[in-house]
């Protein structure tokens, strides 16, 4: 079992705003960035350059995780991705729906081949981007956890239950902030579910839902470390 690095956070409520700044990294390798999206668009041509939101600052005090992002294009963001992060420090914060269903077992998807992530497991989830952007600068992860959802599902809010709280996993340049999400029907229900939906939904991610009723059911090699930190917490609470 390979050991994580992650950190794992309980909060009270996120504070995440988007400033008006600019980013030395897309700038700077301009002419490396669109190079390597052209060679990223031959091996992915339904990517979109759109704009995304990345952490430039964060405090975390007293249950209170606060986040400062800037907005940048996807290109950038993915190069930054593959070039291993580079300086100054920066992260990709964003939510994700810790989706369980009522015999407690939690439903994570298998991104499909056409995304960046292909054959990795883990909850709905995507890099905030101006659909999350509240009209007084607020970025609202806690919106963004149930369009993620949806899109990635075809699971609507009105037939989950949204717990209160935050899970911060955070490793390295990435920060998951894992929401409570409860469907109130067998995994193996909601599984059925939300494959029946996926094929019809605009723009389908994922291949597949996958379960995990115990630690036992994490994979090593799909899952990112994030993912299988946050699983073997929630099974070490439940015992």
């Amino acid at each position: 079992m390979p050991e994580s690095r992650a950190q794992i956070l309980a909060l009270d409520e996120l504070d995440m705003r988007l400033e008006a700044r600019d980013w030395a990294f897309a700038a700077e390798r301009r002419d490396e960035i669109e190079r390597h999206w052209t060679a990223f668009l031959k091996a992915k041509p339904a990517s979109f350059n759109g704009q995304v939101f990345l952490q430039h600052a964060w405090i975390i005090e007293a249950g209170l995780y606060r986040g400062r992002y800037l907005q940048t294009d996807y290109a950038s963001f993915i190069a930054w991705r593959d070039f291993g992060h580079p300086a100054p420090a920066m992260r990709n914060g964003f939510a994700m729906a810790a989706l369980r269903a009522r015999d407690g077992a939690f439903l994570l998807g298998r991104m499909g081949e056409g995304t960046a992530n292909p054959g990795r497991i883990y909850f709905a989830a995507g890099t905030p981007d101006p659909d999350d952007l509240l009209p007084d600068g607020r970025i609202d992860l806690a919106g963004s956890v149930l369009r993620e959802m949806a899109e990635e599902t075809g699971l609507q809010a009105s037939e989950v239950e949204v717990g209160r709280g935050w899970t911060a996993v955070i490793d390295g340049a990435r920060a998951a902030f894992m929401r409570p999400v409860r469907i109130d029907l067998p995994a193996e229900a909601a599984r059925a579910l939300m494959l029946a939906r996926m094929p019809h939904l605009p723009h389908p991610e994922l291949s597949d839902i996958v379960i995990a009723r115990s630690a036992a059911d994490i994979d090593a090699e799909a899952m990112p470390l994030f993912q299988q930190a946050y699983l073997r917490h929630a099974f070490g609470e439940a015992g």
